[in-house]
């Protein structure tokens, strides 16, 4: 076998074998749920005004918005005020799920329906970071993103443990009550013709409810099975280009940002950072912005600083330790636009976009950081509970399966 054949068959078995960056979905399912979670629960006394009856964007002006453009929202479905207070409680608790890795993949599901619905609901109300986190729910949807922290990947280890000692583990009855309960949901919504802006959503839909239904039942009856195996095979496949994508998601955003930043004149002259810190719609700290505009040469360097760092950040990613440096500076840099200019959802947005990029190395550490202080404080209030370490700790076929 020539090189160029070994090289492509070493590929092929890497991206069908294992679901790879098992850390990095993980921890940017966790910044993506915290993010919306976060801002559900903070707009909760105003969610009547951003996204319900009593809004501006009136339910009629939304409905013919998203007829004209096909954009799906579950909220256009009726315009009475109890389907929205239960819509958006239910965009809670999946939001929360989403984050602890409960029912991943139908956490993930419904994280989509409620981001999706919401957003498109009220276009009026977000930013760039709504925008990113549109994009990145429907991402998440194909990614195998409860292999490690997650409630799913503690199940599966506990379920691997009591099998080796030759216990009996119990079956799955969350599992398939849950599935029931959404197919039936999915068919009156369907039957009733409540999806009427376009076929994606729905088959996408149906398509996902269908395979978690084959996925369990293979599940029941043999693991190690053919069609099993190609399931495995293809979630796979779809992990890592999915993952794939969501790193050129955010290397696209960051190269538009600053290639277009060049070609705006107060970019060059270098005081485009200035003028933000001093609108008063960005300016929850008034003394901080003055603060931090009252060196000419500070506001130069961070002007250009910014332009340098997004434009060159797509290519630096073969080189880790730029890659790494970078990085950090991205995050240092949206952790201050969440306190000078107000803007915190957005910047977590980002910084959960960019977390993608963190190395597993640092990922594993933090996440061994979090189980020693876990099991000081289980050790204070009571027994400890073993959590799996690493992806390798989590059976791939069960991780993440509804």
């Amino acid at each position: 076998m020539n090189p160029l054949s070994l090289t492509l068959s070493r590929g092929i078995a890497r991206v069908t074998g294992a679901a790879l960056g098992p850390y990095q979905s993980a921890v940017i399912r966790i910044g993506f749920a915290a993010t919306w979670l976060l801002f559900l629960l903070r707009e909760f006394p105003h969610r009547r005004e951003l996204y319900g009856p009593s809004g501006p964007w009136g339910w009629q002006l939304a409905k013919q918005l998203t007829a004209d453009n096909h954009a799906f929202s579950a909220l256009l479905w009726s315009d009475g005020r109890p389907w929205f207070e239960g819509f958006y409680v239910l965009a809670i608790l999946a939001s929360a799920a989403l984050l602890a890795g409960w029912r991943t993949r139908t956490a993930s599901v419904l994280f989509m329906v409620g981001v999706l619905s919401l957003q498109n609901r009220s276009v009026f109300m977000g930013d760039g970071g709504d925008n990113v986190l549109h994009l990145m729910s429907f991402y998440l949807l194909f990614t195998r993103c409860g292999q490690v922290w997650s409630l799913d990947a503690r199940r599966a280890a506990r379920n691997e443990a009591a099998r080796a000692r030759g216990e009996r583990v119990r079956a799955d009855r969350v599992g398939p009550v849950l599935w029931a309960v959404l197919g039936l949901g999915l068919a009156t919504v369907t039957l009733t013709g409540r999806f009427d802006n376009g076929w994606l959503i729905p088959a996408l839909l149906w398509t996902v409810w269908a395979v978690l239904g084959l996925w369990g039942l293979l599940e029941r009856r043999a693991a190690a099975s053919e069609p099993r195996v190609l399931l495995d095979v293809v979630a796979n496949v779809l992990h890592n280009g999915a993952l794939f994508v969501i790193m050129a998601e955010a290397c696209l955003i960051y190269a538009t940002a600053g290639w277009y930043k060049i070609q705006g004149s107060r970019w060059q002259d270098g005081t485009a950072v200035y003028y933000p810190l001093h609108l008063q719609y960005f300016s929850p700290w008034p003394g901080l912005g003055d603060l931090l505009t009252a060196s000419g040469t500070i506001m130069m360097l961070v002007t250009y600083g910014t332009v340098m760092v997004q434009v060159a950040f797509p290519f630096t990613l073969f080189n880790r330790r730029v890659k790494n440096v970078l990085l950090v500076l991205m995050m240092t840099e949206h952790a201050v636009i969440a306190v000078v200019l107000g803007l915190p959802f957005f910047s977590l947005a980002m910084i959960a976009a960019d977390a993608v990029f963190l190395p597993t190395s640092f990922l594993r550490r933090v996440g061994g950081a979090a189980a020693r202080a876990r099991g000081r404080f289980a050790r204070r209030g009571g027994p400890a509970v073993p959590a799996p370490r690493s992806a390798q700790d989590s059976t791939p076929g069960r991780v993440g399966a509804a």
